[in-house]
């Protein structure tokens, strides 16, 4: 779900949402119907379903969060992912198994060790088409627009800020700093008592870290992203350390003892960060 380990390199200020009345907010949807998946179980973690059997917790998620941001005038638009690289065919893989292995383990923990369900449960929340289209369906009968993106939802929310259609993108991944969005905000579809509203600007943290954009695609590159694995043993720090003295892969592989093997693919994976797919 995204690049965490670029956090250290962030300092994210603190906001209300009424700071953020009367502004579009593009929303990265697929995070935002995760977040409410993984949240809204009952206690052992069986999720909200209707009459039919259908799970329903996104769509009680979506009523609650959407309206009370409504009421506060924000103008919510949902950005929906299309179609993923071919480059992360390995995190949705990995992430695939890891949601089996969990549902395996839920399983077990509700008869054999019921107050580890829940967390279990949480882990093997997955998205299907009928959780998307039954989403969209009632964000159109609240008003809310839906964006389908080409390929990466942040990618299209990031341009779309760019642009001046929205103001701010909201995610709680970091990867839509590395799609170009100026401004992003975190924790807006959690729970108040839980997590504080955050906004990070990128102006603040290249002027923090004394860094560019392709400077932080190409430390992220090096770290690891949904596209690539990094290099083993390299972290934020170090990352940073190497492209701050080199300030290009191509440089840093040229005047290091670093392979072009151990980053392989770099090219594509920049450019799929600098030249993403949108609408």
């Amino acid at each position: 779900m995204g690049i965490l380990n670029i956090a250290e390199l962030i300092a994210p200020k603190e906001a209300n949402l009424e700071a953020l009345s009367g502004k579009i907010v593009a929303i990265d949807a697929y995070n935002t119907l995760y977040q409410f998946l993984s949240i809204i179980r009952q206690p052992d973690g069986t999720p909200l379903r209707d009459s039919s059997g259908r799970v329903t917790s996104h769509l009680s998620g979506l009523i609650y969060r959407t309206t009370n941001l409504m009421e506060k005038g924000i103008r919510p638009v949902f950005v929906f992912d299309g179609k993923p690289s071919e480059l992360k065919a390995v995190v949705i893989k990995a992430r695939s198994e890891r949601r089996a292995e969990a549902k395996r383990k839920w399983e077990e923990a509700k008869v054999l060790a019921p107050e580890e369900a829940f967390k279990f449960a949480q882990a093997s929340t997955r998205i299907d088409a009928t959780i998307v289209a039954d989403a969209k369906t009632l964000l159109t009968y609240l008003g809310v627009p839906c964006v389908q993106a080409k390929a990466e939802g942040e990618a299209q929310a990031a341009y779309m800020v760019q642009k001046g259609d929205a103001e701010l993108v909201a995610s709680q991944d970091y990867d839509c700093l590395l799609f170009g969005a100026p401004v992003m905000i975190r924790n807006l579809s959690a729970p108040r008592r839980k997590a504080q509203l955050e906004v990070v600007t990128f102006k603040e943290l290249a002027e923090k870290n004394g860094i560019t954009r392709e400077e932080l695609v190409d430390i992220a590159i090096l770290i690891g992203t949904d596209f690539n694995p990094g290099i083993k043993g390299v972290g934020v720090k170090t990352a940073l350390k190497l492209i701050k003295k080199h300030h290009r892969i191509e440089r840093l592989i040229a005047e290091s003892k670093i392979e072009r093997e151990a980053i392989e693919n770099y090219e594509l994976v920049r450019a799929i960060f600098l030249q993403p797919e949108v609408n």
